[in-house]
């Protein structure tokens, strides 16, 4: 049963990258952001107030997950630019592998902490380099500027994902999840109401709802929330394998749903990617922080 709730994770997630695209042609990047990311903090607050009922915290862990909140938000909510912003230049294929190359970059970064990296990883990070490369970089070898923003994103990514193994030895990682969603949102709409040539109106809000409903809801609330349930019984390896597939299913929604094409030589180059992020998280999978995006991925 823990399989199949980590399997709906992924294929939600994946998905995901098609509703970030769509609701982008009713409103700006930064209010996308916002607007998701505040409506999946709601989307959790009935399971937040039945915890904070029973839950009886300190000060400390008061102190804790204020400042979690607000360093995991910061954090969340640039990889989430990097992410909605180079989705304008570039395909849900690309992003969702690109993206998933955060679980190379954790073991990696894992090093500066005291981490243990072994040939495995280091093997798994050439494979999804070069798959990188066949992706991403046209004919004359330059990574397109999505894609680019997109790799920045899954450093971001990785940095998220060791920034929660930091604050969630000290309170709740649900707490958590629901304070940098609503600090990444308050962000997001900061953003785009003052630092940017946005202009978000009633109707727009109106006519993304449904991929806001998606994005919001769905892959931060529903999806979030499955992971956690899944992973307290999933087998780590199997649950790395699993959660790998969003960029699969972030392909085939482009596929479906936007009618994106893979050449031959972009199809072997994900391949290698895929297998280079299984190959890098498997490695290390009892040593480094266990994978949580947008609660995080968390995304997201």
């Amino acid at each position: 049963m823990a399989n199949i709730l980590l399997l709906v994770t992924a294929v939600i997630w994946g998905f995901g990258f098609v509703a970030q695209i769509l609701g982008m042609t009713h409103l700006g990047p930064f209010a996308f952001i916002g607007l998701r990311f505040l409506l999946g903090a709601a989307s959790l607050l009935p399971v937040i107030w039945w915890m904070w009922s029973r839950l009886n915290l300190s000060a400390d862990q008061h102190e804790s997950l204020f400042w979690g909140s607000l360093t995991l938000g910061i954090v969340l909510f640039c990889a989430s630019a990097f992410q909605q912003v180079g989705l304008l230049y570039t395909t849900a294929s690309n992003a969702g592998f690109i993206t998933g190359l955060y679980m190379v970059f954790v073991p990696v970064m894992g090093i500066a902490l005291g981490i243990k990296t072994g040939r495995m990883t280091w093997l798994g990070g050439a494979l999804a380099a070069v798959g990188l490369v066949l992706l991403g970089f046209n004919e004359s070898y330059r990574l397109g500027y999505g894609d680019a923003l997109q790799l920045l994103g899954a450093v971001v990514w990785a940095v998220h994902i060791l920034v929660i193994d930091h604050f969630a030895r000290r309170v709740s990682g649900l707490l958590l999840a629901v304070g940098q969603f609503l600090v990444c949102g308050t962000l997001g709409l900061f953003v785009s109401l003052t630092l940017t040539d946005e202009v978000t109106t009633s109707v727009g809000i109106i006519n993304a709802a449904p991929t806001l409903a998606y994005a919001g809801i769905l892959t931060v609330g529903v999806a979030y929330t499955l992971q956690v349930i899944a992973q307290a019984d999933a087998n780590p390896s199997h649950a790395a394998i699993i959660l790998s597939l969003e960029a699969v299913f972030g392909a085939l929604g482009g596929y479906l749903i936007l009618d994106e094409w893979l050449t031959p030589r972009q199809m072997f180059g994900c391949a290698l990617m895929l297998g280079g992020m299984i190959m890098s998280q498997l490695a290390h999978q009892d040593a480094q922080p266990e994978l949580c995006k947008d609660g995080d991925r968390t995304h997201a």
